[in-house]
């Protein structure tokens, strides 16, 4: 019997608390995602979570979460400031390929994402199997802007080769807009997410390739598969 993507997504989360109860010191910080997996991820990790001295989390959405586990959610800018460590950050993919470069984004939290994983020593990538792709670009890449910017910007990113739509009745938790980029087949992750970078009015965008996963943690029919970069 098949499993559903809800059965994977659990599994999947299961793993990723048995590695952070394993690999975390007690008393240290943990990065967390936004996302369905990520909020498996999150009731998973609640069992351990006096084991844990606080999360960062990526978006609003899920310092609510953390916080209804009583979980205690820290300011990233006062963990920094205090020079405390934050060795594992786990959150999802929307995409990843044998690089371990992502795209990220499906739930608008990408720069939030990226900032937290930055902070991190390792990234660990929860998703299904159905994420794992050769070249990605099928699923549309996000690209946070400006709203002011936002005519000038999609007119920048149709050079691309792909179709940048407006995610309609979207604001991310920095007050911007999503720009979502179809019909890409991005050969280059590392490139075009820098190139992407450099428009003005582009806050970031959803691909994760100069910062990849190092742990990618994958939920099969045949059980949860470990990949490290």
């Amino acid at each position: 019997m098949s499993k559903t993507q809800d059965q994977l997504k659990q599994e999947v989360a299961n793993a990723a608390r048995d590695y952070v109860a394993e690999h975390l010191p007690a008393g240290a910080i943990l990065g967390v995602g936004t996302g369905s997996t990520a909020n498996f991820f999150i009731d998973a990790v609640a069992a351990i979570k006096d084991r844990l001295g606080g999360a960062v989390a990526s978006s609003e959405a899920t310092k609510k979460r953390l916080e209804g586990h009583g979980i205690q959610v820290l300011d990233l800018n006062d963990v920094v400031a205090r020079g405390l460590s934050m060795p594992i950050y786990v959150d999802g993919a929307d995409e990843i390929d044998a690089s371990m470069a992502m795209i990220k984004g499906g739930g608008g939290a990408l720069t939030r994402e990226k900032i937290v994983a930055a902070v991190a020593d390792t990234f660990v990538c929860v998703c299904d199997a159905s994420k794992r792709v050769e070249r990605m670009g099928k699923f549309p890449l996000p690209v946070e802007v400006i709203p002011m910017a936002q005519a000038q910007v999609a007119k920048a990113l149709a050079k691309f080769g792909g179709t940048p739509t407006l995610r309609a009745g979207f604001v991310t938790d920095n007050g911007n807009v999503i720009l979502d980029i179809h019909g890409l087949s991005i050969v280059d992750p590392v490139a075009l997410e820098t190139e992407i970078n450099q428009i003005t009015g582009v806050v970031t965008n959803g691909l994760f390739a100069r910062r990849g996963a190092d742990i990618l943690l994958l939920a099969t029919a045949d059980g949860v598969q470990t990949f490290r970069r």
